[in-house]
């Protein structure tokens, strides 16, 4: 007797579900990296010739709060928007990541696994919208 295995390739296999993750968490990591280095060539070259000044202290002219402030910056090619946007990249790939996990489970109709990575992400946008500023 033998059995055929499912070859859909709608299956969302535990190998499929791996491979897209791992991918995902790939070029979420490759794109952050990118746009961090771009906006560091960004500041550099608009503020590389700045003197720094070691006896007084200021702190940042322009920081940028939110999300929002963040992508106004980045449009008006401010390197540090840029960078900091790079940082925010890398923060969000591990959501998608379990987001994505949260999709993969549910097509598995894995109810443990979904639970789980859905206390996970809780847990994560718990700690990172706590710390937003109003």
């Amino acid at each position: 007797m033998m059995i055929k295995m499912n070859d859909n390739k709608n299956d969302w296999g535990d190998k499929r579900l791996e491979i897209v993750l791992g991918n995902l968490l790939r070029w979420g990591v490759i794109i952050s990296s990118v746009t961090v280095l771009a906006g560091g060539v960004v500041y550099l070259i608009k503020n590389g010739d700045n003197a720094p000044h070691y006896h007084t202290f200021r702190g940042l002219v322009n920081p940028f709060h939110s999300l929002g402030q963040v992508i106004h910056g980045t449009l008006q090619g401010d390197g540090q928007a840029i960078i900091q946007l790079g940082v925010v990249l890398l923060i969000a790939t591990p959501v998608a990541r379990i987001i994505f996990s949260i999709i993969g489970f549910a097509k598995e109709k894995d109810r443990l696994y979904i639970a789980i990575a859905s206390i996970v992400l809780a847990i994560i946008l718990t700690g990172v919208l706590s710390g937003i500023k109003a």
